[in-house]
């Protein structure tokens, strides 16, 4: 629901509720950030690779079907040149491979290897299992709501960034 005039909460907030929830938002992002959560994930899925070419992978893990190297980076919210340098790095060590497109001949397609969809696999394994210890003792149904609540609130942000500026405010 949008709020009635920019700056004004949605009926319903008032502004000690929003108040109360940013200091929580930024403690979870720094605690994110300083346990480097993401880095030792991609470190137990591969030593010798880094962040971004580990989201390559996991991207294309998700999409469960090939893709361009412009989709990999709307995926990733980067641009095409740094998924291309991680596509050709991968491709050397042999976790990704080029495919034709089978609608555009001028196009090809990345796809992971066998061995690029087990680095991963053990990405997402080190963080599910990372979270699922933090989630353990959390009753069913809390876990439940958590999981449905943070589904809708990152589309919902997501489709809100999406919007051109003007709209955002």
């Amino acid at each position: 629901m949008a709020p009635e005039s920019p700056g004004e909460p949605a009926p319903g907030l008032s502004p000690d509720d929003l108040i109360a929830v940013l200091p929580r938002l930024t403690r979870l992002s720094s605690a994110l950030n300083k346990g480097r959560l993401v880095d030792r994930a991609a470190q137990a899925a591969s030593p010798s690779l880094d962040r971004p070419a580990v989201g390559v992978l996991v991207s294309l893990l998700a999409a469960g079907s090939p893709l361009r190297i412009g989709e990999i980076a709307d995926r990733m919210q980067v641009v095409g040149p740094h998924v291309t340098r991680q596509v050709q790095a991968l491709e050397k060590r042999h976790l990704v491979r080029r495919i034709a497109d089978p609608h555009d001949r001028r196009a090809s397609l990345i796809e992971p290897t066998e061995a690029g969809n087990e680095v991963a696999h053990r990405y997402i394994a080190s963080l599910l299992g990372w979270f699922a210890e933090v989630l353990a003792d959390w009753p069913r149904q809390d876990r439940d709501d958590l999981l449905r609540l943070l589904a809708r609130f990152a589309d919902d942000v997501t489709a809100r960034l999406a919007l051109p500026e003007e709209e955002q405010t």
